[in-house]
């Protein structure tokens, strides 16, 4: 339960640090607002959004951070579910196998085990 909320918590970090990351300027946008590029018709002002923005990203990396040490914790910790084919080995051995299933039968060829080497019917005489 605690892991699958974990897993939702983690995928939305993700999407948000991407949506914040990509909502920032580079270091190279700062040349283009001394041309009058609009970064003073910001919502947070001229200097206020980059400082926003800023500490949202680290905030939200750190929480990314700790929620996949803490997902890493629980994958080591929770105990490993036994792979199928250890089980089928497991009911083998014990005499409690599958039942053996029928051959799938061709259209147009007989089952190998009901007819004679000959290709005749058995209740046919020579």
């Amino acid at each position: 339960m605690i892991y699958g909320l974990l897993l939702v918590v983690q995928v939305a970090v993700s999407i948000g640090l991407i949506a914040l990351i990509l909502m920032q300027h580079g270091k190279g946008a700062d040349a283009g607002a001394a041309f009058g590029s609009g970064a003073s018709a910001t919502v947070f002002g001229a200097a206020g959004s980059a400082n926003f923005l800023s500490r949202s990203t680290a905030f939200l990396a750190v929480v990314f951070f700790l929620n996949s040490l803490t997902l890493a914790y629980l994958a080591a910790s929770s105990p490993e579910a036994e792979s199928l084919l250890d089980q089928m080995e497991a009911m083998e051995e014990e005499g409690d196998g599958p039942p053996d299933l029928p051959r799938e039968v061709v259209p147009g060829q007989e089952p190998a085990g009901d007819t004679p080497q000959s290709g005749r019917p058995a209740d046919v005489p020579d």
